[in-house]
């Protein structure tokens, strides 16, 4: 059978001098890392400074990763992965998004795109299938991504896409993003990696079709998988989209409100997706998709937002705010600016909480920060976070540093875990959740494990550190692994009977590899630890494996009136159990024998540079 969807080869742009070259990727790295997150990573650590370079760095590398199913007719594969050392985390920063760009890129005959440097000016990078070039770009600067997008493809013609930052990623916020056909890599600040290297977006028009080992059983894969892409599983989403949620949290005491204060939010109804569907709406479909999640709400002032449950949690009740049109709004500024919505609720509703216990009236630069519920207050914030002005010049950091300037007890109250900020699950409402924000590699996360799904089955006891959740939490890493490498959207996952083995199913007839179930379960094993690694490399501990302080010690109200703690004891004892899974020693490392069997071989991404290496990885 021949080989299929991959082009066997990446391409490393240096923006400071416009240098290219092609690079081969062997068959054993491309098999045994499959693409996305995998090869992201891989090409992370082999592009990577020494230890401790800053994430802003010139040196610092930005990829974009894709996979052997961008190009086919499966459903939802039409996706990428952007891989970096996050300057909000300074550990691994990785974030997915779809839509056009990751065809056109796939296209240009390429299987990711590695970025160092930094130009003299800020410029445009444009690749096709003949190569990549710098092009001016003093023109798009303050410009929105989708502003820019619009006058890069009237520029060049309608048939390129873009993928590129706003304001915030030119300011350097730390929690910046990278948008395209209106789709975000949104956490972990990727946005302000490519700011730091003067690149204002990347513009790309393939020509060359993803080569299929077996088109046939490809095609007969993906109109299965089509047909039950609509079924039952993923019904929700077509039908309100995950702003459905809130009211599903609010019921749980699982909806962060005001700062995590509580776990329900009076206000709840007025902003819940039942309340925003009473708007004008329309529902769109991202590339090669059968699903359509995505829903575009009005506002009473004609703004067309797109509207996910987790920027309608952290604008809405994180800052204890009820009007809907507000949170729209909010989240259409954010949108503009390019920044991470949960970040900049989450930073926001901590200064908000600052505000309200008197920890900010001796600090000039945050005197005006509003209490929760302003909305005209946290437009304002918003506006000077995405411009580094005024109060948004502290702000712009994350919350993290921001609490270490406050200082005092603010830390306890900064809601991130490793400088990430918590997405919308009450920890103390739902302790797997609890135990998987606490180990994520890129920090608090949702979307690299599945944790939460084990505090949602029937009979669970959501309130509750028990350390047989730790293998529950590993095991959901693995498979998000395996999708994330893939790529495959997420809310398709209700459609598997067996999501691993299926997957192997698609990925042998597209690439000819003879991959079954338990090589791909490796796969995605292989890709946890390989991100486990880098975050070690760059001086990771088992200490920053936690929650904030406060989650131990402050009851949460739950339905039936009792109080509720998330025990420090029982989630160290969940985190145990959790790196036993793994195959990990008690503090949490890599064992060097864990590391030789999961790569052996080619398959550790030897550094370019081999003094960054450490003896054990090259040996």
């Amino acid at each position: 059978m021949p080989r299929g969807g991959h082009h066997g080869r990446y391409l490393h742009v240096d923006v400071s001098t416009g240098a290219t070259r092609d690079v081969a990727l062997p068959d054993v790295v491309l098999r045994g890392l499959v693409g996305g997150v995998g090869i992201g990573a891989w090409l992370l650590w082999r592009h990577a400074p020494a230890p401790g370079t800053d994430a802003l760095d010139p040196s610092s590398p930005l990829v974009l990763s894709l996979s052997p199913l961008v190009g086919t007719p499966l459903t939802t594969s039409a996706k990428f992965a952007v891989v970096a050392k996050s300057p909000l985390t300074n550990r691994i920063g990785d974030a997915l998004a779809s839509d056009r760009f990751a065809i056109e890129l796939k296209a240009c005959g390429i299987d990711a795109l590695v970025v160092t440097g930094a130009a003299p000016e800020w410029s445009l990078l444009v690749i096709d299938a003949d190569g990549a070039r710098i092009e001016d770009a003093s023109d798009l600067r303050g410009l929105s991504s989708l502003d820019a997008e619009m006058r890069v493809r009237e520029r060049l013609g309608d048939a390129w896409r873009f993928f590129g930052i706003g304001p915030a990623g030119e300011a350097l916020v730390r929690f910046a993003t990278i948008s395209g056909d209106s789709r975000h890599a949104g956490r972990g600040g990727l946005g302000a990696v490519l700011g730091s290297k003067r690149i204002k977006g990347i513009a790309v028009r393939g020509a060359l079709p993803t080569p299929l080992a077996d088109a046939a059983r490809t095609m007969e894969l993906a109109k299965d998988l089509s047909r039950r892409s609509l079924g039952s599983g993923t019904a929700k989403y077509r039908e309100l989209g995950t702003v459905t949620n809130v009211l599903v949290m609010n019921r749980l005491a699982a909806l962060p409100t005001r700062n995590f204060r509580e776990g329900t939010f009076e206000g709840a109804e007025r902003i819940s997706g039942e309340a925003l569907h009473e708007l004008p709406s329309v529902r769109k479909h991202c590339a090669n998709c059968t699903i359509g999640c995505e829903h575009v709400f009005e506002t009473s002032k004609g703004t067309k937002v797109r509207m996910e449950y987790e920027g309608l949690f952290a604008l809405g009740p994180l800052c204890g705010i009820d009007d809907r049109d507000a949170v729209l709004e909010a989240a259409a500024l954010c949108d503009d600016l390019g920044i991470d919505v949960i970040s900049a609720g989450g930073t926001i509703a901590f200064a908000m909480d600052c505000r309200e216990r008197g920890w900010l009236d001796d600090i000039p630069e945050l005197a005006d920060v509003p209490g929760f519920g302003d909305t005209a207050g946290q437009s304002r914030l918003l506006t000077q976070i995405g411009h580094r002005r005024g109060a948004g010049a502290l702000l712009a950091e994350g919350s993290r540093l921001a609490a270490e300037r406050i200082g005092g007890d603010a830390p306890r109250y900064a809601p991130h875990v490793k400088g990430l900020e918590l997405p919308g699950y009450e920890p103390r409402a739902m302790q797997t959740m609890a135990l998987g924000l606490a180990v994520a590699t890129r920090g608090a996360d949702h979307n690299r494990s599945g944790a939460y799904e084990a505090d949602l089955q029937p009979g669970a006891d959501r309130f509750v550190a028990d350390p047989k959740k730790g293998p529950a939490a590993a095991a959901t890493e693995i498979r998000a692994a395996v999708m994330d490498s893939l790529i495959l959207c997420k809310f398709l996952r209700g459609a598997f009977d067996d999501l691993i083995g299926e997957s192997a199913e698609m990925l042998a007839a597209v690439t000819g590899f003879d991959v079954d179930r338990d090589e791909l379960a490796t796969v995605g094993k292989r890709i946890v630890t390989l991100r486990k690694l880098y975050n070690e490399r760059e001086g990771w501990t088992a200490d920053e494996d936690t929650l904030p302080a406060r989650f131990f010690d402050e009851e949460l109200r739950t339905p039936s009136g009792a109080g509720v703690t998330l025990s420090k004891r029982g989630l160290d004892r969940m985190i145990a159990a959790y790196y036993e899974a793994h195959g990990w020693n008690d503090r949490g490392e890599v064992p060097e024998e864990a590391r030789r069997a999961l790569f052996p071989g080619q398959l550790f991404p030897e550094p370019l540079n081999p003094q960054f290496a450490s003896p054990e990885a090259t040996a």
